[in-house]
């Protein structure tokens, strides 16, 4: 697999760097993962940095972007925190990546049986960790106004993952007119998904790419 450069970063468009996820994701779940030189790419990363995407994803040890979406060294810029919920500090590296950097793609991945979602679901209570989990409230709302309450925990706890990961897409525009700029002009592209923790698979369910000019 070649080490991504500038010139090949800026060939591509938020179509491409999306299907190279899908597809990337897809050699994950059959277990057919590219046979990289990850020592060489090291090296050849080590000057300079071109991924062509950035991921948003929980901080699970279960659900690490790079391996589920077969990537390797300098190809995609992960961003992971606790029910991948945006922050200032997170809209930031969205900035920088797509601004500054070149990334082609925003992914905000959800994942099944999501320990931070549950911990919203079950209106959880801890120091610091409070404050994180009421950024997920509004989707737990959300499920739970839409007569929701005759689901199974587990179901409940999934589906509100997976509103969840709406909302925070949703948000990224709405806060960032930065980011909202480079998706008008037609310069970034934006899809939600779900991991499943049991197949490997990820489902993408919001999805606004182009082929680009």
């Amino acid at each position: 697999m070649r080490t991504l450069t500038k010139e090949l970063q800026q060939s591509m468009t938020p179509q491409h760097a999306f299907e190279t996820l899908v597809e990337g994701n897809m050699r994950f779940a059959q277990n057919l993962r590219f046979d990289r030189n990850l020592l060489q790419q090291a090296t050849e990363t080590a000057d300079g940095q071109f991924p062509f995407a950035i991921v948003l994803s929980c901080m699970d040890s279960r659900t690490a972007p790079e391996l589920i979406f077969d990537q390797g060294l300098g190809d995609i810029f992960s961003v992971r925190v606790a029910g991948n919920v945006l922050s200032e500090d997170v809209l930031g590296c969205m900035e920088f990546a797509c601004q500054v950097a070149g990334s082609k793609l925003i992914v905000v991945l959800g994942h099944t049986r999501c320990g931070a979602v549950k911990g919203a679901c079950d209106r959880v209570r801890l120091g610091s960790l409070t404050a994180l989990l009421n950024k997920i409230q509004p989707a737990v709302y959300a499920v739970e106004k839409n007569s929701a309450k005759d689901l199974p925990f587990a179901a409940l706890v999934d589906r509100v993952a997976m509103e969840n990961t709406r909302q925070q897409l949703r948000g990224i525009l709405e806060r960032s007119p930065i980011l909202e700029h480079l998706y008008n002009d037609r310069k970034i592209g934006m899809a939600g998904g779900m991991y499943s923790v049991e197949t490997g698979e990820v489902a993408f369910f919001e999805r606004n790419v182009h082929a680009g000019d």
